[in-house]
Order: structure tokens, then C-alpha cells, then sequence
């Protein structure tokens, strides 16, 4: 149980870490999208601590909660992937470009954000060659670790036989 517990801490921090990699070193810049996809890591991390510290039956319970979290990091994943493709639109108002309605061309330029937004439905891909965005991987990510937790969570109750006699006439 604690292992699986450490493997979601780690699995978190590793989702997180590729994001902020891509994002600090690699230079590209996150949508509104792929910052809600973070969420569930985040969260996904506080399963994995708090099922690492307390006593085994609740840590279990904690651990549990990481595949709701997974299944919530896959469904966003898949939600972009979808907005990517032009499958639908965006759910994110911060998705869209800006309209801008009357004023002078002054009050236009304050009123646009100081950072300029990426649109979500400009995939970015991590692995050259490889026709996988990052939401794709994403959710393909969480879903491949749903079974690490539903394994690392199941009671193992195995009969030895050890320390009992044996009825034998």
C-alpha cells in the first residue's frame, strides 16, 4: 500500500515536473487547458502523502481516491484533445481570442491581456515525430496508472497454512 502510495507522489511530481519542464525550458507557453490539467497531479500528490502517513486502513481510502483523480486528469486530457482536433469547442472562456467592442484604439490595447494566451486548440507537441500532444499523452498517462493503483490497492489474503496443525487421522 505504501508503495503504490509513493508511486502516485512520484507519478504526480513527474506529470508536474514534464509540465513545467516544457514550459521553463522548453518555452512553451501553457493554455488555459493544459493549466486545469494540472490540477489532478496536484491532488494526485496529496492522495499519495496522505496515504504514505496515515494508518494503513485510511491510507488505503486515500490511495483509492487517486482513480476518481486519474480518470478526472484522463477525461480533462481527453476533453483537450478534443478541442485540439476541433471535435468541440472550448469550455474556457480564456480559450477563444478576444473581442473588442467600441473605444479607441487606446482603451482596445489596455484592455488586452499583458501575456498573450495560447489558443487551445493549437496542440503542442513533446515528442518530435510522434503525432501525440501533450493532452493525448497526458491522458493516456493517468489511464496507464489506474491499474498500478487498483493492483497496489488489493487486499491480498493469501492462505499458507503456516502455525496450523494438521488434521490428519
Amino acid at each position: 500500500m505504501r508503495q503504490t502510495a509513493l508511486l502516485m507522489v512520484l507519478a504526480g511530481c513527474a506529470a508536474l515536473g514534464v509540465a513545467w519542464w516544457s514550459e521553463h525550458i522548453l518555452g512553451h507557453v501553457p493554455c488555459g487547458l493544459c493549466l486545469w490539467e494540472r490540477w489532478p497531479y496536484r491532488i494526485l500528490v496529496g492522495f499519495g502523502l496522505l496515504g504514505m502517513v496515515l494508518p494503513r486502513d485510511v491510507a488505503r481510502g486515500a490511495v483509492v481516491m487517486c482513480v476518481p483523480v486519474l480518470l478526472v486528469a484522463a477525461g480533462l486530457g481527453f476533453m483537450h484533445v478534443g478541442v485540439e482536433q476541433g471535435w468541440w469547442p472550448s469550455p474556457l472562456p480564456e480559450c477563444r481570442a478576444p473581442t473588442f467592442h467600441g473605444g479607441s484604439f487606446a482603451q482596445r490595447l489596455a484592455s488586452m491581456p499583458a501575456r498573450p494566451a495560447k489558443p487551445c486548440d493549437a496542440p503542442t507537441y513533446l515528442l518530435p515525430g510522434v503525432p501525440l500532444s501533450m493532452a493525448a499523452l497526458g491522458s493516456l498517462y493517468a489511464l496507464g496508472l489506474i491499474p498500478f493503483v487498483r493492483r497496489g490497492t488489493q487486499v491480498r489474503t493469501r492462505f499458507r497454512g503456516r502455525g496450523r496443525k494438521s488434521i490428519q487421522g
